[in-house]
């Protein structure tokens, strides 16, 4: 999963690291239990506007308490433990208990279709659900894989499956064990977790295919290394606060809004509804983060709407560049877009996707230091990254500590594909061994889907993709191919393309001939019309589809008969 990392540095310059090929030196949990240690009362996860919050000495206490639960039920290390549902400080309490008890972290995207949750379940044998209520309202009418002991209420705790074998403990049970395992009152200097940062630690479910499922493995090397470049390139002073908007079960989302800021000491608060333009912006005002963290539609928006009619006003235009008044002029902007994000915005950094190179120019012209990181969830998720002094406009930066990046087989122009090998690479993808084979060269490269070229400085310039992931408008991938083999399926459609027209999609349609060449065509777009409202039923809601274009002539194939991409949009 190709992802772009843009980092604006509203601070004085600070040191991004002292050296990019440096051993790791901490497990991530070993950042968090100094944190624990040194902020015992200090906040560190709260559910804006709700009456939900945990300091750092009760989110430890509370991790300990879930490992007590794991250990009544039978979970033993090394167990898959599934995590499904929106963002909120019981998801993250879940998330690190699961990491501190050694188990196997089974993060998934809660706007996956029920159907598909099931299957992941059943595909990555996880004996553990904690689920959130929206998940669950439609996951409880699916058949529960075998090998599920329980499920478990991420908003309180409840039990709302367990095997008929299995016998779940009620809170006075697990308050019993816990008083028993813990007979005196938890004090910060007796809070340690680690974990083997060799093993499996998480594993994430790039799509939710019914077909061969890729469950990216990721080791707590590879999650440690990622928690480790961000402390270092994005260093944050201990109480600092931060919104978290995008899924938790994205890469992205997770190293950038929990993982690393909470290993550093921030309070981190959870917008646990969709983020609304208002509630966006209310929340923005009310916590001042130091660190926001979007993808670039969010921005190109504000660029859109806020300042590109004041920026192509000729006077504006005439003035920009000149010394005095343009700086004044540019000073205001760079003022302005701080407010909107809260006042105190130190960082900003936008992933999934390249900015518009407009808008890039005039973060540029406004002297945010601006830095463009490269990652993706195989790597979980980054790749390439630079500190703000040594940005180069259009790059993905150079390989981050730990990390090494090739150009396969290149042209003329030193154009290939990009191949990255080191800490932060994936062990596999999870019972797929035909797909980790496709993704490695023989000498163990993996194989990125990207074309791109680097210069002398090893920074990465990218060139196009290979693969034809979309970006969703909260960081979520979209998979055409996915959707198109569920709307192949629907009445009267022969072949499908999924297309992105300014942030939508559209499917074009080529018609089943045979059953078609009867109607006329407005009979086939009231058909069309049909499929639609029921493909948007089968699929994720953030990939749903604004309309059905039927073509008047097939598709042009390729000699595999594939529909050639390129000649669409």
């Amino acid at each position: 999963m190709r992802m772009l990392f843009i980092f604006c540095i509203f601070a004085p310059e600070l040191d991004f690291v002292t050296n990019f090929y440096t051993i790791m030196q901490k497990h991530y949990l070993n950042y968090l239990t100094d944190v624990m240690t040194h902020q015992w009362n200090d906040a560190a996860l709260t559910d804006y506007n709700e009456d939900h919050e945990y300091t750092f000495g009760e989110l430890a206490i509370e991790m300990l308490r879930l490992h007590v639960l794991f250990e009544l039920v039978g979970i033993k290390r090394g167990d898959k433990i599934a995590l499904c549902g929106r963002n909120c400080a019981n998801w993250a309490l879940a998330y690190l208990a699961i990491a501190a008890y050694e188990g196997v972290c089974v993060s998934i995207l809660q706007d996956f279709t029920a159907e598909d949750i099931a299957h992941l379940l059943d595909h990555s044998d996880s004996e553990f659900l904690f689920v959130g209520p929206y998940v669950w309202k439609e996951l409880q009418h699916q058949t529960m894989p075998q090998k599920l002991k329980a499920a478990i209420a991420l908003e309180d705790w409840r039990t709302l499956y367990a095997r008929e074998d299995v016998k779940m403990p009620d809170a006075k049970a697990i308050d019993k064990a816990f008083a028993k395992k813990y007979p005196h009152s938890i004090e910060p200097e007796d809070i340690y977790f680690t974990a083997d940062a060799e093993t499996l630690s998480l594993i994430n479910y790039t799509s939710g295919s019914t077909g061969s499922p890729k469950g990216v493995m990721l080791n707590g090397k590879s999650l440690s290394n990622n928690v480790e470049v961000g402390m270092k390139m994005l260093p944050v002073e201990p109480g600092q606060r931060l919104v978290s908007m995008l899924p938790l079960a994205h890469m992205f989302g997770q190293v950038c809004e929990l993982l690393y800021p909470l290993c550093s000491g921030t309070h981190i608060y959870f917008l646990t509804k969709s983020p609304t333009p208002s509630i966006l912006l209310k929340a923005l005002n009310d916590v001042q983060p130091y660190l926001v963290v979007t993808v670039p539609l969010v921005i190109e928006k504000i660029y859109k709407q806020k300042l590109d009619p004041t920026l192509s006003k000729w006077a504006i235009r005439m003035f920009w560049h000149t010394p005095i008044i343009g700086a004044f002029l540019k000073s205001r902007v760079k003022t302005g877009l701080r407010k909107a994000f809260g006042g105190k915005l130190r960082y900003f950094i936008c992933g999934g996707a390249a900015m518009n190179p407009v808008v890039e120019k005039c973060l540029m012209d406004i002297h945010f230091p601006l830095s463009i990181g490269y990652g993706m969830t195989e790597c979980g998720p980054l790749i390439g990254g630079n500190p703000p002094k040594y940005f180069k406009a259009r790059t993905g930066g150079v390989p981050v500590m730990n990390m090494d990046v090739k150009i396969d087989n290149p042209n003329e122009a030193g154009i290939g594909e990009i191949l990255v090998k080191g800490e932060d690479v994936m062990l596999g993808y999870y019972k797929n061994p035909e797909a980790t084979k496709a993704a490695f060269t023989e000498d163990g490269w993996l194989r990125t889907g990207d074309l791109g070229r680097l210069d002398r400085k090893k920074n990465i310039y990218i060139k196009g993709r290979c693969k034809t992931m979309f970006l969703g408008a909260s960081g979520q991938n979209i998979y055409p191919e996915e959707i198109e083999d569920k709307l192949n399926n629907q009445e009267a459609v022969g072949e499908s393309l999924i297309v992105e027209r300014e942030g939508k999609l559209v499917a074009l349609v080529f018609p089943d001939e045979t059953l078609t060449k009867r109607m006329s065509l407005e009979e086939i777009q009231q058909i069309m019309k049909a499929n639609l409202v029921k493909l948007n039923s089968l699929i994720p809601s953030y990939s749903k589809v604004s309309n059905i274009e039927v073509q008047d002539k097939p598709f042009e194939h390729t000699p595999k008969r594939s529909i050639k991409r390129f000649l669409y949009k």
